[in-house]
């Protein structure tokens, strides 16, 4: 048994879930992949996913043998890569994750614009707003917001976007003004579900004062797209991370409510494995996303 190749066979089945799916991906047939995952068992004395007609489940052998097929590969694609004189030229796949609004909004253009200077390199861009466990989905980088990371990865704090109150002018007009915190009980906030102060909306300004104001709540949403939707309708005001409404904000479309108060800065991570090896083309999406992040509309860089 070819053991390098049987573990490709397998780190492909986990990652796409059936093994039809890996053998159309390499040109031959379901049984044929089936034998090779099942001789690899039988070479390990363990079963390591269980199979239905219609999807594969890993067994925890299997989700441990995944990350340590993982790391093998990487490490001997690395070792072929320099004894051929290529470790340094980014080449192949890379699977990142993202959470759904900012890598609609954001990310994707950045992703496209990195294909466009490493032709040799395939990005899968899977958008998902969960902390979802990198090995077992086999994801090699990750962006992240909040400071509530996984356990055994490596996070590399690399933006931050201040929290501000907007709302569109049409919605301001009819409500009463706004001049200090206490006011915002007049107005209808809109709130995302996820928010980690609860029922208060909490700021502080320059001078070093903080205000917790609880406001009246009619819409919670838990989508970042959805409430910048609900903020252009008129629907109410709300506190955001400025990547997501900076270029309304600069349009004119959105204005800044108590512009002299704002929330906790919204942080942004590059996460990943915690792997010996990094191929080539991860180390350089990895710069990539690190020099281009902090200079999009809404972020600033971490040690500012």
């Amino acid at each position: 048994m070819d053991t390098l190749k049987a573990m490709r066979v397998f780190v492909r089945a986990m990652e796409l879930g059936s093994l039809s799916a890996v053998a159309r991906e390499l040109g031959t047939s379901q049984p044929t992949v089936s034998k090779t995952v099942a001789a690899l068992e039988a070479d390990l004395g363990v079963r390591l996913m269980e199979r239905t007609t219609t999807r594969l489940t890993p067994t925890e052998a299997g989700r441990r043998f995944y990350a340590h097929a993982l790391t093998v590969l990487d490490a001997y694609g690395e070792a072929v890569g320099e004894a051929r004189g290529l470790a340094d030229h980014p080449s192949g796949r890379i699977i990142v994750s993202a959470p759904v609004s900012l890598g609609v909004l954001r990310l994707n253009a950045l992703v496209l614009e990195f294909l466009q200077a490493f032709p040799d390199v395939d990005v899968d861009l899977r958008f998902d707003d969960r902390f979802v466990d990198l090995v077992e989905a086999g994801v090699d980088v990750a962006l992240r917001l909040g400071a509530s990371l996984p356990p055994n990865v490596v996070a590399r704090r690399i933006a931050v976007s201040p929290r501000m109150l907007v709302a569109a002018p049409g919605y301001l007009a009819r409500h009463p003004p706004l001049r200090q915190p206490a006011d915002l009980i007049d107005h209808q906030l809109l709130r995302f579900t996820w928010l980690a102060t609860g029922e208060d909306i909490v700021l502080s300004d320059a001078r070093g004062r903080s205000a917790s104001v609880e406001a009246p709540c009619r819409y919670r949403v838990n989508n970042s797209l959805a409430m910048r939707e609900s903020f252009l309708a008129g629907a109410g005001l709300g506190l955001t991370p400025a990547w997501l409404v900076q270029d309304l904000l600069d349009r004119g479309d959105l204005v800044p409510v108590l512009p002299g108060w704002h929330g906790s800065p919204q942080e942004a991570f590059l996460v990943y494995p915690s792997r010996r090896y990094q191929p080539a083309r991860t180390r350089a999406l990895l710069a990539f996303l690190a020099e281009r992040l902090p200079a999009l509309p809404g972020f600033a860089p971490a040690g500012k």
